[in-house]
């Protein structure tokens, strides 16, 4: 029979639990929910390279909160993932609790959204950011709970103080991890045509954009990285051929 797991307090209110090779998750399970009648927080910390634990961590019923990087363990620099489970979370026997565990466990994806915006002679609307050399489409990162939909139009109207509103969606792109970037998706939507004047009601972000202007298909392909042009023309090409969305991967 296995050793049973030590509880240590940390901090005020807070126990941190450790056990050996092979416990069961029913004995670690009682162990955390007895800790909860006296402290407020019991966490764990797991070597990434050991799946038994962290499958014990978490249906034991501790969500796993992220990695802590560089931590001391045993006088060496190591990184260590940390589950805990909090003594007013909703019991991972009830339907929200559950989610709540699922949730904090799988995977999640990076959304970006961008906007096609045309003048009538069909030139695009580019941006040159601040923080790289490659221009791109309008847009930025979805937040946490926010719509894509809504997200691509504040994005907007933060960088370049135009008010446009998201129309359909033209391109979901998949871009795969890249130098130190997770993989993310990329959703383009349309912005419809405008008369090209509407490039002198800009108002910069001067943090993030250093110049925007309509570019035609050739000055596309000169700006943008390889993926962000391809990106563009296929989401012409989809303007041009139908509503169906298509799917491309870095713009291909």
């Amino acid at each position: 029979m296995s050793d049973q797991p030590t509880l240590t307090t940390v901090a005020d209110g807070i126990a941190r639990i450790s056990w050996v090779p092979g416990e069961s998750v029913d004995v670690v399970r009682r162990e955390v929910a007895a800790a909860l009648t006296s402290h407020a927080r019991v966490e764990v910390w797991v070597d990434p390279d050991d799946d038994s634990a962290q499958r014990i961590a978490t249906w034991s019923g501790m969500r796993r909160e992220g990695v802590m990087r560089g931590v001391t363990v045993e006088g060496s620099a190591v990184d260590r993932i940390v589950y805990a489970r909090l003594a007013d979370d909703v019991p991972a026997d009830q339907p929200e609790g559950f989610r709540s565990l699922l949730n904090s466990f799988l995977p999640r994806k990076r959304a970006i959204s961008q906007m096609l915006i045309r003048d009538r002679d069909e030139r695009v609307l580019l941006c040159q950011l601040t923080y790289k050399q490659d221009w791109d489409l309008p847009g930025g990162v979805v937040e946490v709970g926010e719509s894509p939909l809504l997200a691509v139009s504040r994005e907007v109207e933060e960088e370049l103080a135009l008010q446009i509103p998201a129309g359909a969606l033209l391109l979901t792109d998949w871009l795969p991890p890249w130098s130190g970037w997770d993989d993310a998706l990329c959703l383009v939507f349309d912005g419809g045509a405008h008369d090209a004047a509407i490039a002198d009601t800009i108002v910069m972000q001067a943090r993030e954009i250093r110049s925007a202007q309509f570019c035609t298909p050739e000055e596309v392909r000169e700006r943008c990285a390889d993926f962000t042009a391809a990106r563009v023309e296929s989401a012409l090409a989809n303007l041009r051929s139908g509503p169906a969305p298509a799917y491309t991967e870095r713009g291909v």
